[in-house]
């Protein structure tokens, strides 16, 4: 019996210093302070004892003491603010892990994952870049159709790519900075931009492209690159 409560108070002892590594993983400013020099100004005070009964009698039971003092301690308040916001920031990346998990593309290179929320361009470049890829480039006839494919087959029109010609207005690269040397894929008549108002391109169900406007917001395909084994 006496090994085991040993080896229980060993493993509470390791509970404790993985919840400590947790909460300075999530980059938490925990004062190592002790918790009676933080709260030195608000000592917390045993409330009055009751009154004894008669000696020799059964005693009649004391009044209950006050409450002491309350220790407020504002440092671990922030603590709890902060967990809030690392709470919210998982539950934001378990959506998306969610989300992809439900429906993607690949090739031999790269994994397509289509977003279903709706997002101007550069919030739709943000939101891949900060998840490890880029908006969809899709540079040969192959990436196109099966971006394509995976447009028309989800139900949707259009979508966001990472074309544009936000740099210098009539020449659009792929956002990796690379030209449209060697790939296009255009609707008749596009590029068409009579008001220089259209510096970013959609796809098409159909896979052809079109410039549209930035500040409009639509459905985007991020793509990642494999990691090479």
């Amino acid at each position: 019996m006496g090994s085991f409560g040993a080896l229980l108070r060993r493993n509470q002892s390791v509970l404790l210093v993985l919840f400590l590594l947790q909460i300075q993983s999530l980059g938490l400013d925990m004062d190592s302070r002790p918790t009676t020099e933080v709260c030195a100004t608000h000592t917390i005070a045993p409330g009055p004892k009751g009154d004894k009964g008669e000696k020799g009698l059964p005693g009649i039971p004391g009044g209950k003491g006050k409450a002491g003092t309350v220790c407020d301690c504002g440092r671990y308040r922030k603590v709890v603010g902060q967990l809030d916001i690392s709470v919210a920031r998982l539950k934001t990346s378990m959506k998306f892990v969610k989300n992809v998990i439900a429906g993607i593309r690949e090739t031999e290179e790269k994994f397509y994952y289509l977003v279903q929320e709706e997002k101007n361009y550069r919030e739709s470049l943000t939101h891949c870049r900060i998840r490890g890829g880029m908006l969809a480039m899709p540079k040969d006839e192959a990436a196109n159709t099966l971006i394509a494919d995976y447009v028309a087959k989800s139900g949707f029109f259009r979508v966001f790519i990472g074309v544009n010609d936000l740099e210098k207005e009539g020449q659009y690269v792929f956002t990796d900075n690379t030209p449209l040397q060697n790939y296009s894929n255009w609707k008749e008549g596009e590029p068409s931009d009579p008001y220089g108002h259209e510096d970013c391109v959609e796809m098409l169900s159909s896979g052809r492209w079109n410039d549209t406007e930035c500040h409009l917001t639509m459905y985007f395909v991020c793509e990642f690159v494999k990691k090479k084994k």
